[in-house]
């Protein structure tokens, strides 16, 4: 037990130790240089946390690893269940069944597509595919956490499918722009918003898209996000099922003797309880904002841990099958993106 007489001071030492990185990533993601590009700190604290695990690691107490697994496990289970503070159902309804629709198809053939690819064509290990594929499907780092805990994946698959999400997120966040301005996507405001929030993977670079196009009106910006939003939310399902097949898939290959423990990864289900409980505006505002910095800060703070346990030996034998993968699953969502919400906003 990390909190156990003997280990408490160790444990709440390694906490302190985890948040004195977070802060620091915090704090360098709102320099100009990292907020112009979207950068969120979640994504700083990875790096940071990776930078200390292959060069000073071994500097610091054994007693403190006990407070840096709390962090990875513990903290980002709490920290997704009151992500749903960022959600509405009113928001989700707003945008009408075509953005719905969207969310729902690119989501499901993105994660399909990409747990396919990486381990049948680009001989991938399971955790590493499905990772990578949450990523790209939902809501880009912060549906990595999510999805880690369910497949009980190691730090070093989370910390590849992560930087993955952040390499092909980053590139979306400038060609967008640029195929809407040039006029080869045949697209007016709204339909362009869905087309960015059903096919972009975080939300930080869905804000950035609008916000960077001179002609965007509130329709693009607000279709976009609430479109994303949507994807979002989708996860807790999303997890759930996944959960279920996993489940199913141990019970059929005989890997577990007995009877099959269901994996159902209630933090989800509570995730969606907070956004239905945020959806009925019991609480100001204000508080909601506080809330959502304290849960940035604290997702942060299980990246950082998560990036703590990444020793760059563990990535041999990957070669560039993630980047192949994650490669894939971009062409699919810009491409097919495309097609899918031309399709989707015609038909609904």
């Amino acid at each position: 037990m990390p909190f156990s007489v003997k280990k408490r001071k160790g444990t709440l030492s390694g906490i302190f130790f985890v948040a004195i990185f977070a802060a620091a990533a915090t704090m360098l993601s709102s320099l100009e240089l990292f907020s112009s590009l979207g950068i969120s700190p979640l994504v700083i604290g990875i790096v940071l946390g990776i930078f200390y695990a292959n060069t000073l690691h071994n500097q610091t107490p054994d007693a403190w690893q006990g407070g840096i697994t709390f962090s990875a496990k513990k903290i980002l289970r709490f920290a997704i269940v009151f992500y749903g503070f960022r959600i509405t159902f009113q928001q989700i309804a707003e945008v009408g069944i075509d953005g719905f629709m969207v969310s729902l198809i690119m989501l499901s053939t993105t994660f399909i597509l990409g747990t396919f690819l990486g381990q049948k064509v680009f001989k991938m290990d399971r955790d590493t595919s499905m990772l990578t594929a949450a990523g790209a499907a939902v809501c880009g780092a912060a549906a990595v956490l999510a999805t880690e805990p369910v497949l009980k994946a190691q730090e070093h698959k989370t910390a590849v499918a992560v930087s993955m999400v952040v390499l092909f997120g980053t590139i979306a966040m400038f060609l967008y722009p640029v195929l809407y301005s040039s006029g080869l996507l045949d697209m007016n405001a709204r339909e362009f918003g869905i087309y960015v929030g059903g096919t972009i993977h975080e939300v930080a670079q869905v804000v950035a898209v609008p916000a960077s196009i001179p002609s965007a009106g509130d329709e693009m910006a607000n279709s976009a996000v609430i479109v994303k939003m949507t994807r979002v939310i989708m996860i807790a399902p999303m997890l759930i099922i996944l959960g279920i097949y996993l489940s199913y898939s141990a019970k059929k290959s005989g890997t577990i003797g007995g009877g099959v423990k269901l994996v159902i990864p209630w933090f989800a289900v509570y995730f969606v309880g907070m956004a239905g409980f945020n959806s009925l505006g019991l609480v100001a505002e204000d508080i909601v904002n506080l809330i959502n910095e304290i849960d940035t800060f604290l997702l942060t703070m299980a990246m950082t841990a998560l990036g703590m346990g990444t020793r760059f030996a563990k990535f041999k034998g990957l070669g560039l099958a993630p980047f192949y993968t994650a490669l894939s699953m971009f062409v699919w969502l810009v491409v097919g993106g495309y097609f899918i919400t031309k399709w989707v906003v015609a038909t609904f």
